[in-house]
Order: structure tokens, then sequence, then C-alpha cells
């Protein structure tokens, strides 16, 4: 999702970002481990893109190595 002033991400935006499923994303908003919407659609939570990236850098349990096959 984008808008001409901004650029928003719905849910499956920020899934296609961090390269995981809608549904993930759905859970790691329940749990608290996504910021908080910036805003809100109806009951539909959005993202600004900079929030999701600066999460990125800073997301629990990123040390720099590789995942586990």
């Amino acid at each position: 999702m984008t808008t001409a002033n901004s650029d928003l991400l719905d849910t499956e935006a920020v899934a296609r970002v961090l390269g995981i499923r809608p549904e993930s994303v759905t859970r790691y908003k329940a749990r608290g481990d996504l910021p908080q919407p910036d805003m809100m659609f109806g009951r539909s939570p959005v993202w600004r893109a900079e929030t999701i990236r600066e999460w990125m850098v800073r997301r629990p349990g990123r040390t720099g190595r590789p995942r586990k096959p």
C-alpha cells in the first residue's frame, strides 16, 4: 500500500519486506514484537516504511549470525 503523501505498509507489505508470511506479521504484532502501527485504517494496521526499516536494524534476536538450517 502506498499513498501519494507517504509510504505506508500494510500487513502484507510488511511480510514481503521481512520475507515472511502475513500470518507471521499478525502474530509478531499480537506478541508485541513489531513496533506499534503508525496508523490504523479501520481495523487494519499500517506502518511507515521508515518505521519498519528502523525496527529491522534493531530487530530483537538479530545478532548477525546466519540462521540455522
